[in-house]
């Protein structure tokens, strides 16, 4: 007989199963537009974070992608040299750097990423605003659970 605990944990390792499958999903659409732009994956990822975060340090970078600074720094000379992201000088304290993502290259990523864009929207429409803040509440906090997953391998890292 089944329990409320066994198609609990049933539908909780479908969740995780599928968040796996979308992961996947979703580093392959980014590979095919780091492609057409010519962005490594990486690259991409930390464009996307300086985009959603920024500006922000080369270390805050670093530690939001768990990466080494050398890495970072390869990273944003990259960037930097094909017109993705500028470096700046904090007004704070002009000893530091800040980097934020031009927006002149921006269009290019957004017609990309334009189908599955149109594609979340039509899903989106299946459901009801109360629908809607409980799954950005779990999206929310999944991408907290990732962020601290990350942080703790990276400090860890031998």
């Amino acid at each position: 007989m089944k329990t409320k605990t066994d198609n609990r944990r049933r539908a909780g390792a479908e969740i995780k199963r599928t968040l796996r499958e979308l992961n996947n999903q979703v580093a392959l659409l980014n590979n095919q537009v780091g492609a057409r732009v010519d962005l490594r994956p990486l690259d991409l990822d930390c464009l996307d974070v300086i985009a959603i975060h920024g500006p922000l340090s080369p270390s805050d970078l670093a530690r939001r992608a768990g990466l080494h600074p050398a890495t970072i720094t390869g990273i944003l000379d990259r960037l930097e040299k094909n017109g993705w992201i500028a470096r700046e000088r904090d007004d704070n304290d002009r000893r530091a750097i800040r980097v934020r993502a031009l927006p002149a290259r921006a269009g290019e990523l957004f017609h990309l990423y334009g189908g599955m864009n149109d594609s979340m929207d039509e899903i989106f429409a299946d459901y009801d605003e109360a629908q809607l803040a409980t799954l950005a509440d779990f999206l929310t906090r999944a991408v907290a659970a990732g962020r601290v997953a990350t942080s703790d391998l990276a400090e860890s890292a031998p």
